[in-house]
């Protein structure tokens, strides 16, 4: 506008905002991580659908399908804080490689399995089970490598986003390709393709050019070194409010993806293709989350965003309950589906560069352990209770307990600003903090304008 072109500046405005939603992407490991994980998403996605469908439809039972869920989930609960300790004493490529390597071989056996039509509920426990055990080491590994993989410490913010975003896209394709192959073909195919696209993301890793990790000193018993991440993270109340949050809605919030094959045929009377759809509208909802995200320029304000999505979330299971049209179906877990990435990738973005470097793999060890572990049993329980009091009252009852949480969180904020304004001071994460720009409330708060 300045020198008379509009279209001049607003084609240059937009290419600085795509610069800035992309900066991480400056870093060459980054790059190949996102484009391997991409592929292999999309199949992890469709192997995740075609599961929950085959349970159901081999079986018509809720409870089957919370405890095929919980098979699957449970061992974050138990593994997780294990693999922290490995994640933060072993190479963390290394182990990326193997547990990608031992995901493809599950995937490829249950192919075979269905393939052969020998599968039984049994063994979609069994294999469940498996891959969860290799998750339970593989994403508290996966997250403390991105650190590594970002060449600048002020795009690890952007970073983490993008991965999400990439998480989310994964999941808007991977269940629309699932229920439609699924109407097609059959689940077979789906289980195929997530074997295959594993190759990929295995591909991407070994090419990857990281820096070697110092050499730890003094390390000690696994279990004591287990117990000072305990210690650690539950010390410092910032990293307990967060994982305590992230807990109890993983417990009571998150199962409601159990739940959804309910939903597609008895409440909205669909098939594969409504159930694909419903897990489609979550994913994009969550992607738009992942962008908003993105396009923040730091951690200021985080934990406002952190109330907001986790009361977005419930309100969206609520909406969600009581919906009886497809359409309106979908506007609600895509809300739901906001919030719960916001929360998400909110969380783990505040966790990561607030917490020690030594201690990152077992606190996100049990970040992953909040999430991912306390699900498997809220799945159990929601599988049983909406056997029992219908599908729609236990939905109803997690998106309330949502907006509880989100309540005790926010009387909270206060303590946790004054908590966490002195280490990114210390850590120079935000340039403002550092100069002594920005007060210790801005931290959680955004800013007011002048």
């Amino acid at each position: 506008l300045i020198h008379g072109s509009p279209a001049r500046w607003d084609k240059g405005a937009t290419a600085t905002v795509r610069l800035h939603l992309l900066r991480a992407f400056g870093s060459r490991n980054f790059r190949l991580f996102f484009a391997g994980q991409s592929v292999s998403l999309v199949g992890t996605w469709m192997q995740q659908v075609a599961v929950a469908w085959l349970v159901y439809r081999l079986t018509g039972s809720a409870v089957l399908l919370g405890v095929v869920s919980f098979a699957g989930q449970i061992p974050a609960f138990f593994c997780s804080p294990l693999a922290g300790v490995f994640a933060d004493r072993w190479n963390r490529r290394r182990l990326l490689l193997w547990t990608q390597g031992l995901a493809m071989v599950q995937a490829t056996l249950l192919a075979s399995f269905v393939f052969a039509g020998t599968i039984q509920v049994w063994h979609l426990v069994v294999f469940n089970a498996l891959l969860g055990i290799i998750n339970a080491f593989d994403i508290p590994v996966r997250q403390s490598l991105v650190v590594e993989m970002v060449d600048k410490k002020e795009d690890l913010p952007n970073a983490i986003a993008l991965n999400s975003s990439m998480v989310n896209s994964a999941r808007l394709i991977g269940p629309s390709l699932a229920g439609i192959l699924i109407a097609a073909v059959g689940e077979e195919i789906c289980f195929l393709i997530n074997a295959v696209s594993y190759l990929a993301v295995l591909l991407a890793i070994g090419a990857m050019r990281l820096a070697p990790a110092a050499p730890r000193q003094n390390r000690k018993h696994v279990l004591l070194e287990l117990r000072a991440g305990f210690g650690y993270a539950f010390g410092f109340t910032p990293i307990r409010a967060i994982l305590l949050l992230i807990a109890l809605v993983g417990l009571v919030g998150m199962p409601y993806s159990v739940l959804l094959p309910v939903f597609a045929r008895e409440v909205l009377h669909g098939g594969a293709e409504t159930f694909g759809f419903l897990m489609t509208a979550a994913g994009l909802g969550a992607l738009a989350s992942t962008i908003f995200l993105a396009s923040r320029r730091s951690v200021v304000g985080l934990g406002r965003v952190m109330v907001i999505a986790t009361a977005l979330f419930g309100l969206g299971l609520i909406g969600l309950a009581f919906s009886r049209l497809l359409p309106l179906s979908l506007a609600f877990i895509a809300l739901g589906g906001f919030g719960a990435m916001a929360l998400i990738a909110s969380s783990n973005t505040i966790i990561q560069t607030i917490v020690e470097d030594e201690m990152r793999g077992r606190v996100m060890s049990l970040f992953t352990m909040a999430f991912l572990g306390m699900t498997p049993l809220g799945s159990l329980a929601a599988g049983a209770l909406a056997d029992s009091i219908g599908p729609t009252t236990t939905l109803v009852a997690g998106g309330f307990s949502c907006l509880a949480a989100a309540a005790v969180f926010a009387s909270r904020l206060p303590t946790l600003r004054q908590l966490v304004h002195p280490i990114y001071v210390r850590m120079g994460i935000i340039p403002e903090v550092a100069k002594g720009l920005q007060t210790a409330s801005d931290l959680f708060v955004p800013p007011e304008k002048p």
